[in-house]
């Protein structure tokens, strides 16, 4: 398949990207090179293939979300390193006005 230099042009303004004319005239060969592998990968057979979404196989691994409990003295070292506390909290900026 050979792109026009039409056909570049507007995938350019649909990318949002400038080009010049030596670009249009680059990115003509190089687009249309593209197009025609897809073609070629058209031709497959892949009737007997099954489907995957990647190929590593690989698959999520969660971890249980649990909470566990700190012990005094973290606290103690976690509450002498802050800037501002209320009522045994974390006082921080607001965040919305």
């Amino acid at each position: 398949m050979e792109l026009t230099k039409e056909d570049v042009q507007k995938i350019s303004e649909l990318a949002r990207i400038g080009v010049t004319d030596e670009d249009i005239t680059s990115y003509q060969k190089d687009l249309s090179a593209v197009l025609s592998y897809f073609e070629k990968l058209q031709e497959v057979d892949t009737d007997n293939v099954e489907e995957i979404g990647h190929i590593t196989g690989m698959t999520n691994v969660y971890r249980q979300d649990q909470a566990k409990e700190f012990d005094a003295e973290g606290k103690k070292i976690i509450h002498e390193n802050m800037p501002q506390s209320q009522d045994g909290y974390i006082k921080v900026k607001s965040v919305l006005s």
